[in-house]
C-alpha cells in the first residue's frame, strides 16, 4: 500500500511542470558542489595579481584558463563558484534540518498535548513572526559573533516558528480521527501516537515546507555574507562575493553578474522543486486534478474550446 503511495506521488511529480526545470536546477548545483574537487580549475582562494579583474574566457583579454574571469584580488571566479555551492548546500541542508526538527517537536508537542503548553508556544511564536526574519537573524548573530555557523543556527532559530506551525495545524487536522483513537483504545502511549501515529501522516506539508525553506536558507546566508554577517573571508561563499564585487561593478560586470547568477539559480531550481513536491504530495490537488471535468470532443463546450 505504501510503495503504491510513493508510485502514486512519482507519477504526480513528474506530471507537474514545474518539477522537471526544477530537478535539473538543484541537480545541477548538486553535481557543482559534490564535483567541485575535480571541476574547479584552481584553489578557490589562491591569489593571482597578474590576473586581478581578468575577464571571461570569450571577452577580449579573457583567458580560459580562467573561464568565467577573475576577482578584485585575482581569484578564479569558477573555481570560488564551485566551492561556493557547497557552503550555500551546507548552509540548507544544515539550517532546514536543524529548524525542521526543533519545529516540528515543538508542534508535536502543543498539537496533542494543548493546554497550557499549546498556548505558551503559540504565543512565542507570535513574537518571533511579529519581527522581521532577517533583521532577527542578524540580531541574532550579532549577540554571537560574524560566522557561518552563527549564521546557521540564526537562520535555523527563525524558521522554527514555520515549522511549528504546520506541525500543529498537522496534528490538530488528524487528531479526530479514527486510527488515531483506535491506536489510543489499543493502548498506544504520548510518544509513540506522536511519533509513530500522527508524524508519518502530518509529514506533506513539512516536506514541502522544507524544500521551499532551502532557498529561503540559501538567500538569508547570502544576504548575511554580503552585510559581513556570515561566512568570512576568504571564504567562497556567494553573498561574501558580491559584497567584495560591488566596489568593481561598473568596470568588471562579471564579478557581481556571477554569484548573482548563481544565488538566482539555485533559489530558482529550489521553489519550483518544492512547488512540485506540493502538487505532488497534496491529496487535495491530486484529486481536484482527476475530478476536473474534461468536455467530451462532440459537445458544444469542446466546440467553443476549439
Amino acid at each position: 500500500m505504501r510503495s503504491s503511495n510513493w508510485l502514486e506521488t512519482w507519477r504526480a511529480l513528474r506530471a507537474s511542470p514545474a518539477a522537471l526545470p526544477g530537478l535539473a536546477l538543484v541537480a545541477l548545483v548538486l553535481v557543482a558542489a559534490a564535483g567541485a574537487g575535480v571541476l574547479a580549475p584552481h584553489s578557490p582562494i589562491a591569489q593571482e595579481q597578474s590576473a586581478i579583474l581578468r575577464p571571461p574566457a570569450w571577452l577580449a583579454g579573457g583567458s580560459w584558463a580562467t573561464p568565467l574571469g577573475t576577482d578584485g584580488v585575482g581569484r578564479d571566479l569558477l573555481s570560488r563558484l564551485l566551492y561556493g555551492a557547497r557552503l550555500s548546500l551546507g548552509v540548507g541542508v544544515q539550517s532546514v534540518a536543524l529548524s525542521l526538527l526543533v519545529g516540528t517537536a515543538l508542534g508535536l508537542l502543543a498539537g496533542y498535548w494543548r493546554g497550557w503548553v499549546d498556548a505558551l508556544l503559540m504565543r512565542a511564536v507570535d513574537i518571533m513572526l511579529a519581527l522581521p526574519s532577517l533583521l532577527l537573524a542578524i540580531a541574532i548573530v550579532a549577540v554571537l559573533e560574524p560566522s557561518l555557523r552563527n549564521a546557521i543556527v540564526a537562520i535555523a532559530i527563525v524558521n522554527v516558528p514555520i515549522y511549528l506551525r504546520l506541525a500543529r495545524a498537522a496534528v490538530l487536522a488528524e487528531m479526530p480521527r479514527d486510527y488515531v483513537t483506535a491506536a489510543r483504545v489499543a493502548g498506544a502511549g504520548p510518544l509513540h501516537l506522536m511519533l509513530r501515529t500522527l508524524l508519518p501522516n502530518c509529514a506533506s506539508p513539512l516536506i514541502v515546507q522544507a524544500a521551499l525553506g532551502f532557498s529561503g536558507a540559501v538567500l538569508d546566508a547570502a544576504a548575511l555574507g554580503y552585510l559581513g554577517l556570515g561566512a568570512q573571508p576568504p571564504s567562497p561563499e556567494w553573498g561574501t562575493m558580491l559584497a567584495d564585487a560591488m566596489q568593481f561593478m561598473q568596470r568588471a560586470w562579471w564579478v557581481v553578474t556571477f554569484p548573482g547568477l548563481a544565488i538566482l539559480l539555485t533559489v530558482l531550481g529550489f521553489n519550483l522543486l518544492g512547488d512540485a513536491l506540493r502538487d505532488a504530495l497534496d491529496p487535495r490537488l491530486r484529486s481536484d486534478a482527476a475530478l476536473t471535468p474534461q468536455p467530451d470532443p462532440g459537445s458544444d463546450a469542446a466546440g467553443a474550446l476549439r
